[in-house]
């Protein structure tokens, strides 16, 4: 494993734990070269993976993608990468109960919009307003007002 501050691949291993979901497993380390501490999770990844697209299309699985479009919503929040690693690696194995080899593009986006319904309502917003697209802001205001009768509710 490489320092993500000095690029060194001499690193130990402070700490080992399961990750909250228990399909991942959370690692303290330490730079041997410089002394900074960093936090590694390891996962299963499934190879066979396919999402569906909307219009039919079939892509391989990208949790790059996922990530990316998660730290654009949740930007300028109070949520660090640690909670975003966890919401992810739980909407994968949701859904990897769910489905097989192929998960449809909407259900990935419903699972991620569920969750950040109750971490980050601004980040919900945001990754709705791109997922949902909005054609204007009246659907956009709906959406603001289920979500704040939602929270009444609670």
């Amino acid at each position: 494993m490489r320092c993500p501050k000095c690029a060194s691949i001499e690193t130990k291993v402070l700490d080992t734990r399961t990750g909250k979901n228990e399909t991942s497993i959370r690692r303290r380390r330490e730079c041997l070269a410089c002394g900074y501490r960093f936090t590694t999770i390891e996962e299963v990844l499934r190879a066979d993976l396919q999402v569906v697209k909307r219009d039919g299309r079939r892509e391989d699985f990208d949790r790059v993608k996922v990530l990316g479009g998660l730290k654009k919503a949740v930007e300028k929040r109070p949520i660090d990468v640690m909670q975003i690693e966890m919401l992810i690696a739980d909407v994968l194995a949701s859904l990897e109960k769910e489905f097989d080899h192929e998960i449809p593009a909407h259900a990935i986006g419903e699972q991620i919009m569920l969750r950040l319904k109750h971490l980050d309502q601004i980040a919900y917003v945001r990754y709705a307003s791109v997922y949902k697209d909005f054609r204007d802001l009246a659907e956009l205001a709906q959406e603001i007002n289920e979500l704040k009768a939602s929270t009444d509710n609670a």
